[in-house]
C-alpha cells in the first residue's frame, strides 16, 4: 500500500492564481494519495515595509478575507476552512471573491464570522501561520506554498501558478514532476511561459 502523502497549502484567499492551484491539489487528491492540509498567509503581511504596495491595496481590503479565513482555521478546522475557500470563489461574481456573507452560509458556518475581517482578533494568528509557511522555503516567494512531508522527508515550493486548471491524470503528472524538480538538491527556481489571465470558469 502506497503511504498517504500530506501536502500542507498556505494560500491568501483573494489571489485567483492560488485558487487554481487549490483546485489542483483538489484534483491530485483524486489520483496520488494525497492529503491537503489548508493555512492561511497574507499578502499584506508578505508586503509590508515596502515602498509600493504591489497589490495597490491601500485601503487594506486584503487584511478581510484573510482575517475570515484565519477565524475558520483556528476556531472550525480543516474541513471547514476547504469549504469556505472554496465558496468564496464559486458564490457571487465568480472572478474575485464572493459576498463573504454568502459564502460563510453556503460553507455552512456562521455568517456572523464575517465581522472578523474587520478587527484584528486574529492577525497575529495570520502572521504566525504565514511566518511557518514562509519559513518553510525562505525569502522571495508569494502564495501559494505548498509543502509535502512523506515518509520523514520534506519538499516545499512555490506553486506552480498555473492559469488553467489540469485534471485528472494531467493534474497527477504535474504533481510528479513538481515533486521530482522540487525535490532535486540544488534546484531553486524554474519559471514558464509568460502569465495568462486565470480561467476560473468551471472551477
Amino acid at each position: 500500500m502506497t503511504d498517504m502523502v500530506v501536502a500542507d497549502f498556505w494560500f491568501d484567499p483573494s489571489c485567483p492564481y492560488t485558487f487554481l492551484t487549490s483546485r489542483w491539489l483538489l484534483e491530485v487528491r483524486q489520483v496520488r494519495p494525497v492529503e491537503v492540509r489548508w493555512h492561511v498567509m497574507s499578502l499584506k503581511v508578505l508586503n509590508e515595509g515596502l515602498e509600493v504596495d504591489p497589490e495597490g491595496d491601500p485601503e487594506g481590503y486584503l487584511w478581510i478575507p484573510v482575517r475570515i479565513c484565519a477565524a475558520v482555521q483556528r476556531d472550525h478546522g480543516q474541513q471547514a476552512l476547504e469549504r469556505l475557500y472554496t465558496a468564496m470563489w464559486t458564490t457571487g461574481s465568480g472572478d474575485w471573491i464572493g459576498d463573504l456573507r454568502t459564502a460563510l452560509s453556503t460553507a455552512g458556518l456562521p455568517v456572523a464570522l464575517a465581522e472578523a475581517g474587520h478587527g484584528t482578533d486574529y492577525d497575529d494568528f495570520v502572521r504566525a501561520s504565514h511566518a511557518e509557511g514562509v519559513g518553510s522555503i525562505g525569502p522571495g516567494v508569494g502564495t501559494p506554498i505548498v509543502r509535502v512531508t512523506a515518509g520523514g522527508e520534506r519538499v516545499v515550493f512555490f506553486g506552480p501558478v498555473v492559469s488553467r486548471l489540469p485534471t485528472g491524470e494531467d493534474a497527477g503528472r504535474l504533481w510528479d514532476g513538481t515533486l521530482l524538480v522540487a525535490g532535486t538538491p540544488g534546484f531553486h527556481e524554474l519559471k514558464g511561459r509568460p502569465h495568462e489571465e486565470p480561467d476560473l470558469h468551471g472551477v
